[in-house]
This record gives structure tokens, C-alpha cells and sequence, in this order.
């Protein structure tokens, strides 16, 4: 039986936002490190202009806050007394954290607030448009529901192909074969599996064994040192689920290649195909058939809805 495992993340930390290596950006602490446990709580990003206007309603504290070039110009072109009120007028709405863009100067009265308020500032030399995406698209890949999932995840023809099945039964030894015929190996036994959206699913590997696999017998391997760069992947769309079941005699199975069906994880539907397993079978070659008549189908499905 699959094991799943699901949890949904409800915040990061700023300290845990930018020690990551995956979100490229150079963001500089300014004042709080004793802040950098504060805790966003959303994904989305919120600029401060309006808020510095006077419309500090819609101020959602759980997000990170922006000052940007337009900002930092407005404020600029006040006079001292305006600029504290304009500034004051962030005071007590809980600001997790503030990110100033282009590495521009940051006005003493937004350090004062930081002071005031218990806020990171960062500072980073990348443009606002920049900056928002890279943080947004981190922070969206870190909030998506996600569960683990235990299998053998693979990119077979482009595909991401999850082989499930139960312990022993051969998926390691399948997935070592497709890999010497110059496919990718993306995770074995534990797959983190995330939703992205409403509609599609990313899987991955775990930092601890990422490009590792277990084999009976052999132990752990390193993929990437025995097979080169090219066997190992690091995320793949999951496409399709081939489930390897041991043959049952006396079971039915489809021998017309009619039917389809289908897996849900997260709400999210995944063509499925079982695959009966028996001494003689070529597992290998039947999940690159099962790769091609998937693509066939996504092809036909393609023309269908464009006639």
C-alpha cells in the first residue's frame, strides 16, 4: 500500500526566507536580527504606497511589505514633517518584515520604524518586479499542500512518471534499468510530492538522499557519481502513475488498453496504469510503452479540443 504523508506549511521565518538557496536574492539584513524570527504568514506581496498616502487599511501583516523606487522618491520629495507622518502612519499594524528594492538608501525613518515595530528590514540591489517574483514564487513553492509519497519518481520521455507498488517488488530495479537506457532518476523511495495551483503537481526528492537509490543487495548507490549528471533530475511534473502489482491468476485485467483511469492526490486527478508483475516481464519496457501511449493520448486529446 502507498504510505502518504501530507502537511501544509502555515509560515517561514525571515531567517529561514533568506538562508535559502533556492530563492536568488541577494537580501541584505538592515536592522532586526533579533526580528529574523518573525514569521510571514503569506505568500502574496504588498507595495506601501498607498499605505503611505493615508489607505494603510489594507495593510495584511503577514506579508512582506515593499518599498520600491517609487516609494522611496515619494518620500523622498516630502518635507521632514510629512515624511514622519507618512511613515507614521505604518506604526502598529504588525509589519513582519519590509524589503527595500535597488539597494537604495533606506530613509532613518523607516530604520526608526523597524525599531519601533520589531520589523526585518532587508535590502536587496534587484529591481521591485524582480524581486517580487523570485520572493512570490519561492514563497508559493514553500505554502503548497504537499504530501510524501512512497515510490519511485522518474522523467521517462519528458514525462514524470511516479512507479508505485509494494515494498519488494521491483520498482529500484525498474527504475535502475530505465536509467541505464538514458532516462532520470528524480527520487526514490520517499517522493514530495506539491500542488501548484489547482491542476498540477511537482515532485522531487529530499535533500538528505537526493540522487541516491537503494538497491537489495547493493545498498545505497549514488546515481549522479555512477551514471554523470545527465541520470539525476531535481523536480518533475508528475504526468503519469504506473502501479506494479504482483500477477494474480485468477484476477481480471484490462488486455484491450480501453479503459483509463485514474489517481487523486490533493484533489488533483493523475493518469494511472497497473502493470501485473511476473517472472519474464520486462518492467523496464512496458513503462516506456506506458510513457509513449500516454503521450499519444495527450497528443490525440490535444487535436480533439483544438478541432
Amino acid at each position: 500500500m502507498t504510505e502518504l504523508r501530507g502537511c501544509q506549511r502555515q509560515s517561514i521565518t525571515v531567517q529561514e526566507l533568506c538562508a535559502s538557496n533556492s530563492l536568488d536574492l541577494d537580501l541584505e539584513v538592515v536592522y532586526g536580527k533579533e526580528e529574523m524570527s518573525n514569521k510571514i504568514g503569506s505568500p502574496r506581496i504588498q507595495k506601501l504606497g498607498f499605505a503611505l498616502a493615508g489607505y494603510n487599511s489594507y495593510v495584511d501583516p503577514d506579508r512582506i511589505q515593499l518599498l520600491g523606487r517609487s516609494e522611496i522618491n515619494f518620500l523622498r520629495n516630502l518635507q521632514p514633517r510629512a515624511r514622519g507622518e507618512a511613515i507614521g502612519r505604518l506604526r502598529g499594524l504588525g509589519i513582519c518584515c519590509l524589503v527595500i528594492t535597488r539597494g537604495l538608501r533606506v530613509p532613518k525613518e523607516v530604520v526608526a520604524l523597524a525599531k519601533h515595530d520589531r520589523i526585518a528590514l532587508l535590502k536587496s540591489s534587484a529591481t521591485s518586479f524582480v524581486a517580487i517574483t523570485k520572493i512570490t514564487r519561492f514563497l508559493n513553492g514553500w505554502f503548497a499542500p504537499r504530501i510524501t509519497i512512497h515510490g519511485v519518481l522518474l522523467d521517462v520521455f519528458g514525462l514524470g512518471i511516479l512507479l508505485l507498488g509494494p515494498s519488494g517488488i521491483g520498482k529500484s530495479e525498474c527504475a535502475l534499468e530505465l536509467i541505464l537506457k538514458g532516462h532520470r532518476l528524480i527520487a526514490d523511495d520517499a517522493v514530495d510530492i506539491t500542488r501548484h495551483g489547482d491542476d498540477r503537481l511537482v515532485g522531487s526528492g529530499g535533500q538528505v538522499l537526493q540522487h541516491h537509490m537503494e538497491l537489495r543487495g547493493l545498498g545505497i548507490i549514488n546515481v549522479r557519481e555512477l551514471f554523470g549528471i545527465s541520470a539525476t533530475g531535481v523536480s518533475r511534473n508528475l504526468d503519469l502513475v504506473v502501479r506494479l502489482e504482483r500477477w494474480k491468476p485468477d484476477a481480471e485485467y484490462d488486455r484491450l488498453g480501453l479503459e483509463q483511469s485514474f489517481i487523486e492526490y490533493m484533489g488533483v486527478p493523475v493518469p494511472l496504469i497497473e502493470v501485473p508483475v511476473a517472472p519474464g516481464r520486462n518492467l523496464s519496457a512496458l513503462v516506456e510503452i506506458a510513457a509513449r501511449i500516454h503521450l499519444l493520448r495527450r497528443k490525440s486529446n490535444r487535436l480533439s479540443t483544438s478541432i
